[in-house]
């Protein structure tokens, strides 16, 4: 009577190192899957929800300073950036951004008043003439509105797209906004804005020194 023998095992297959790779993507897929669709069920979506809390610090002063000069316009731009930057030698697809920005923000015009001497204001004796010589007005610096300004559309290559995993500050849109802010102050220039200003404050003088007895107001600018 023969007895009967057990079979040799074979080697133990292995699990190639990129399969369990792809398996771990995949089961990671399958768990947001499930998360957001129990977030869209009642009584589930707080689950998977995040919360907000602001943790800043009280601001603080750092200096005050006294203003002698008159806001006297005021202008609202708008300007579209299209600001694009390739690499050499690489297509766009690996290396190159391009961002569609609108940037809308405002300038300030005012004649400064600290700057009068004494020479810079006449009055006649009987107090019922007065000339003023008030300097030219001034551009103050442009301020971008965040709550109007917005990317359209970013567009970036393959190795941006790497670098932002590991940049402090992925998406920046400091250049664009930099540029924006640079657009809206050469449109100021342009505008008459300073022309409006000076009108504004000789009315708003006119005003205020006849309303205090003077008859006569002259009101001229130079430097």
């Amino acid at each position: 009577m023969t007895t009967p023998t057990t079979p040799a095992k074979g080697p133990v297959a292995r699990v190639p190192g990129w399969a369990k790779v792809l398996g771990a993507v995949v089961l990671l897929l399958v768990v947001l899957s499930a998360g957001i669709r129990l977030s869209l069920l009642p009584g589930l979506k707080d689950l998977f929800g995040t919360e907000t809390e602001d943790r800043s610090g009280p601001a603080l002063l750092e200096s005050i300073q006294d203003l002698s000069r008159y806001d006297a316009a005021s202008g609202n731009f708008q300007v579209v950036v299209d600001l694009e930057k390739d690499a050499k030698f690489l297509p766009d697809a690996v290396r190159g951004t391009r961002t569609l920005y609108v940037g809308a923000g405002t300038v300030d015009a005012y004649v400064d008043l600290g700057r009068l001497d004494e020479g810079d204001v006449r009055v006649d004796e009987d107090r019922t003439s007065a000339t003023l010589r008030l300097p030219h007005a001034r551009l103050g610096k442009p301020a971008l509105d965040p709550e109007r300004s917005y990317a359209v559309s970013k567009q970036r290559g393959l190795l941006d797209r790497l670098g932002d995993l590991f940049s402090d500050n992925p998406g920046s849109e400091q250049a664009v906004q930099k540029l924006a802010v640079r657009h809206i102050g050469d449109a100021a220039k342009e505008s008459g804005l300073t022309t409006r200003a000076e009108t504004n404050t000789t009315e708003m003088l006119e005003g205020l020194l006849r309303s205090l007895g003077f008859e006569q107001v002259r009101v001229s600018y130079g430097e």
